[in-house]
C-alpha cells in the first residue's frame, strides 16, 4: 500500500476516490481510480468548443469542422490557439493545453470536440489538470491520436468520453445518427448495428469484412482506441486497463509486422485473457508492403485472436472510416458476435 501525505490525500478526496481503489501492483502502475462520472447531455443550441490537441489544421479544415458541428444544431467556439503551428503540431504543448483547459473551465461550453487527430496528444498527459476536468464534466469527442486523452481522462478523472468522429470527419448519416442518439437523446439501453455501407464496401475492400474469430456474448467496460497509442502508453500511468473490459482497437497505415509488434506489446504487458472481449474495427491501409515477404493482415490478426478464449471479432464499424460508431469510453456495454451488435447498457450522459 502506498503512503500518502495530507496534500495527496486531499487531492484524492477531491476526485472522489475511495480507499478501496488504492492498490499496489508489481508492474509499478498502481493507480488511484476515480468513480465514473458522466457528462450532461448536449442539446440543440448548446455551444461546443473546437480545439486541436494534436496535429495542425488549416482554415479549410476549420471551416469544415464548424459546418459539421453546426449540422448537429450546435454553436461553435474556436480555441484561442486553434490556428497555431509548431512543426506538424497544433502549436506548443502549452498552447494546446491552454485551449484544452480553457474549454473545460468555460461555463458557456457544454461539449468539446477535437478538430483532427494526427500526433502530439500524448505530450499533454502529464500536464493536464484532471481535477479541473472532474469538476467540470463535459462531452469530449474524437478518435485516432485523441485516444491518448480518452485513456488518461478515464484513468485520472473518471470521466466518460467519446471515441467518435473528429469534427473534420465525414459526418455520414450513420455516424451522425449514433452521435445524436448517444450524446443528445440518452436511452437506458442502446443497440448499435454495423453500417450497411461498410458491408457493401467489403465486396471490393476485404479489410472491411466482418470476421468472428471467437463467437459469444460478453459484457464489460468499453476501453480502447487506436492501437499505436494504446501500445505507446504501455508502462505509463495512463495505459488502458483491459481487465473485464471490452477492448476495442483500430489502426491505419501500419504494415502487418507492426500490427503484430503492437499486439505483442499489449499481450506482454497485460494481455487479453482477463478481458471480457476483443473488438477490432476496420484497419485501413494495413496491408503488406509491395514486393516484400509478409503475412497478410488477416493472418496477423488470426495469429493473435483465432485461439482466443473470449469473444473476438474484426471489422466492426469504427476506425479511420466514413461510417463509424461512437463508443463511450468507460461505459458498460454488451458485445454479441451472433447478432453483430454492440449495446450500451446504460446512458452515456446525464439528462
Amino acid at each position: 500500500m502506498m503512503l500518502l501525505d495530507r496534500r495527496q490525500f486531499a487531492k484524492l478526496v477531491a476526485l472522489g476516490i475511495g480507499a478501496s481503489s488504492l492498490s499496489g501492483e508489481a508492474s509499478g502502475l498502481s493507480l488511484f481510480k476515480p468513480r465514473l462520472v458522466k457528462p450532461p447531455r448536449l442539446r440543440p443550441g448548446d455551444t461546443v468548443g473546437l480545439i486541436t490537441p494534436s496535429g495542425h489544421v488549416d482554415q479549410e479544415k476549420i471551416d469544415k469542422c464548424v459546418g459539421n458541428l453546426q449540422s448537429l444544431e450546435l454553436k461553435v467556439k474556436l480555441g484561442k490557439n486553434i490556428r497555431a503551428l509548431r512543426g506538424n503540431f497544433a502549436g506548443t504543448v502549452q498552447q494546446r493545453l491552454e485551449d484544452f483547459h480553457g474549454m473545460f473551465a468555460d461555463p458557456e461550453i457544454k461539449g468539446i470536440w477535437a478538430a483532427h487527430g494526427g500526433s502530439g496528444a500524448i505530450g499533454l498527459l502529464a500536464s493536464i489538470d484532471y481535477e479541473l476536468i472532474r469538476r467540470n464534466p463535459k462531452v469530449f469527442v474524437g478518435y485516432s491520436d485523441i485516444t491518448a486523452l480518452h485513456l488518461a481522462i478515464l484513468r485520472c478523472a473518471g470521466l466518460v468520453t467519446f471515441h467518435g468522429p473528429v469534427a473534420s470527419s465525414s459526418f455520414s448519416e450513420y455516424s451522425v445518427g449514433h452521435l445524436r442518439a448517444i450524446l443528445m437523446s440518452p436511452e437506458p439501453e442502446y443497440a448499435m448495428r454495423m453500417a450497411e455501407e461498410n458491408r457493401l464496401k467489403a465486396e471490393t475492400s476485404p479489410n472491411f469484412s466482418l470476421r468472428t474469430l471467437r463467437s459469444g456474448a460478453a459484457e464489460g467496460m468499453l476501453v480502447g482506441g487506436n492501437l499505436s497509442l494504446l501500445s505507446a502508453l504501455v508502462g505509463t500511468p495512463y495505459a488502458g486497463d483491459f481487465s473485464a473490459a471490452i477492448v476495442f482497437l483500430e489502426e491505419i497505415g501500419e504494415a502487418p509486422y507492426r500490427i503484430d509488434r503492437m499486439l505483442r506489446q499489449l499481450e506482454l504487458s497485460q494481455g487479453f485473457r482477463q478481458s471480457a472481449a476483443v473488438m477490432l474495427g476496420v484497419f485501413e491501409k494495413c496491408g503488406p508492403p509491395d514486393a516484400e515477404p509478409s503475412l497478410s493482415l488477416d493472418e496477423t490478426i488470426d495469429d493473435h485472436l483465432a485461439g482466443s478464449i473470449i469473444p473476438a471479432v474484426y471489422g466492426y464499424s469504427f476506425g479511420h472510416i466514413a461510417h463509424q460508431l461512437t463508443l463511450p469510453m468507460g461505459l458498460r456495454a454488451r458485445l454479441d458476435t451472433e447478432k453483430q451488435t454492440v449495446t450500451l447498457l446504460e446512458p452515456a450522459v446525464t439528462a
